[in-house]
Formats: C-alpha cells, structure tokens, sequence
C-alpha cells in the first residue's frame, strides 16, 4: 500500500503531485544533427533508424583522421584527429573534452610557400600505443609517441624523389603500412613546381623500410582500408570526374595480384551532396562505411550501397570508437559521432 493512503496520513498536495509524476530522462549531451537514408533495407541492421548523430564538438577548418586510442581497455580511451589547414592534432574524450594535442601537428620549418596544408592528415593507431601518421606537411609518413609526442619518420622518399603530401594510411596485423600520397599538400596540386613525382600513388612501406609502389593511375588516391583477413586493400579516389573505390587483390606479402572498381559514385555527386571519396573504416563482418558525396556511405562487402549517414555537410574521414559501435566522423568543421550495430574493426592490430 502506497504511504499516502495509510489511515489518519495526511500529505501536502505538492508532495502527493510530486510521487505521482513519471520520472524523465536527462536532456542529451550533445545536439542531434542530420538524418539517415536508406537504401536497401538491410541497412537498419547496421544502423539503427533512431540512432542519433551528434554533434562533439566544432570550430576546425577541416577536421580530419579521426584515430580513436584505447586507454587501458576498449571501453575506454579518446579520439586523435587533426585539423590539417590549422596544422594541428585534436585530442577529445567523453571525460576531458576538446584539447590541442600536438601543434604543429606537421610541418614545424620556416615559412614554405610551396604548401597548401602544412599540417598532418590520415592516423592509424597501432598495438605499441603509437600512432602512423601521414604527414602531408612534412611529405613523410611518420610514427608518433603520444607519451614523448615525438614523431619518427619511417619513409620520405620514393626512388630518391619526395613523396607529394602523405594523405591516408593503415597498418597490417605484420607491421605492413599502406598508404597514398596525392597532391593536396601542395599549392597547385599536380603543377606545384615542388612536385617531384609525376604520379600520385598508392604505396606499401614494409617493415624493414622498403616503400613499394602498388598503383600510379590513380588521379587522386585519398582514404585507404584493409578487409578483415587483409587480403583486399580499399582506396578512394577523390576526383570529382572519377569518384570511385578500388579494391586490390593482395598475396602475403602485400603485393597487389589485381585491382578492380569497387564502387562509383558518380551519380551522387552534386551540390546538394557535398563531398567526395575520402576516408572509409571497415566493420568486422566487411561493411565499409565509406565517406563520400552527401555523407558517409555505407556499402556491403560485395559493394552495394545500403544507405548514407548524413551530418548536414562533408565528411573527411571516419574510425570505429568507445567499445568499436560508435563511427567518429570528422566532418568538416566539426567532429560527430552515431551509434552503429555493426562491430568495429580499426583498433590497434
């Protein structure tokens, strides 16, 4: 029997309104943005159609390689991303918010009228707790210690030429790195006169420090991606009159056997779908979730389009976080988040 019906009890009516009324859930943290559109119907198992995208935080130039690093255990840690125009490295987590992690994130030298984005742009975590990071600035691929927040570098050179402006890179459970170099570094991108390769290519750096060229005809190689038995290697082109992904066939040693169109976007392309491809992350049953025109794409592994997370604007890069459900989107001038059913596979190996 409830208190207030006890005999010779009497409550203020305040208090009897106040037992009775329904207890209500916290206002959210953060702002709920954009929309979901589907495809196929299948892609409501891989995100939900009530699953909020929510605004963390804002105020870059161009945010981009999102990198989430576990701190202790997966359901814990923080996000890396950078702001490559502001030549900067972000640092954001749930408990501390939004700090500069590293400045400059790229290049520290005089002044250099050949660059166009000084800063760092692609990150990919790795098991030791450093950080791969393509320096676009630098026009190397280097490692960072985010203890000493000391970078090394591991490759700045292709047959005695320097790399353009190192975009996007990912790591092999061997040590094998992967990574493209287009021109947006640099001023003028393909007719900078500070360009000394005459393609923009797809590379492997191996352990030992031997870089490998996998492709050169691609016009701009941008996001990069392994499957999950590493056997496929993903690459966006960001080219408004190509915007496609190659998928390359690789052996053991991480050589490509054949490369074959992925998907094209060609028909998403326009005004009222900002962006191009870009940054992807790959979840463990083979979903990518690939950025590209009007948000970030999500494709089956055989490469259909099952449906687009939609932020309002462009986005650059996306990585699994938090317990690897949660994509982290770097999207323009701001950083964003959307919880996803499907299980992440971008945390150190």
């Amino acid at each position: 029997m409830r208190p207030f019906f006890k005999p010779r009890l009497i409550l203020p009516l305040t208090a009897l309104l106040a037992s009775c009324t329904v207890p209500t859930d916290p206002a959210p943290a953060y702002s709920s943005i954009g929309r979901l559109t589907a495809f196929d119907p299948s892609f409501h198992d891989i995100v939900a159609p009530d699953a909020r995208i929510e605004r963390l935080a804002e105020g870059f130039t161009w945010a981009e390689g999102p990198a989430w690093i576990p701190d202790g255990d997966r359901d814990s840690g923080y996000l890396l991303f950078t702001d490559v125009p502001e030549n900067k490295l972000y640092r954001w987590s749930e408990a501390d918010g939004l700090s500069v992690f590293l400045d400059p994130s790229g290049y520290g030298g005089p002044p250099d009228d050949t660059l166009r984005e000084a800063g760092a742009n692609g990150l990919h975590p790795e098991p030791a707790g450093t950080v791969l990071l393509a320096d676009s600035g630098s026009r190397l691929v280097a490692r960072l210690d985010p203890a000493t927040k000391q970078k090394t570098p591991l490759a700045t050179h292709f047959e005695d030429k320097r790399f353009n402006s190192p975009n996007d890179l990912v790591r092999r459970s061997d040590g094998t790195v992967f990574f493209t170099d287009p021109p947006y570094g640099l001023k003028d991108l393909d007719d900078s006169p500070a360009k000394e390769l005459d393609f923009n290519g797809v590379y492997r750096l191996d352990p030992d420090g031997t870089v490998h060229l996998l492709d050169d005809g691609l016009t701009f190689p941008n996001g990069i991606a392994l499957s999950p038995d590493e056997r496929t290697l993903y690459v966006s082109n960001s080219d408004p009159d190509r915007p496609l992904w190659m998928a390359y066939t690789l052996d053991a040693e991480g050589t490509v056997q054949d490369g074959r169109v992925f998907a094209d976007a060609s028909d998403l392309v326009g005004d009222d779908s900002p962006g191009l491809p870009d940054g992807m992350a790959v979840a463990a049953d083979g979903t990518l979730f690939a950025t590209g025109p009007g948000g970030v794409l999500v494709l089956a592994p055989d490469g259909r389009r099952l449906g687009r997370i939609e932020t309002g604007t462009a986005v650059a890069n996306c990585a699994f976080g938090d317990d690897g459900r949660t994509l982290y989107m770097t999207s323009n001038d701001f950083i964003a988040r959307v919880r996803v059913q499907a299980g992440g596979l971008n945390f150190p190996r």
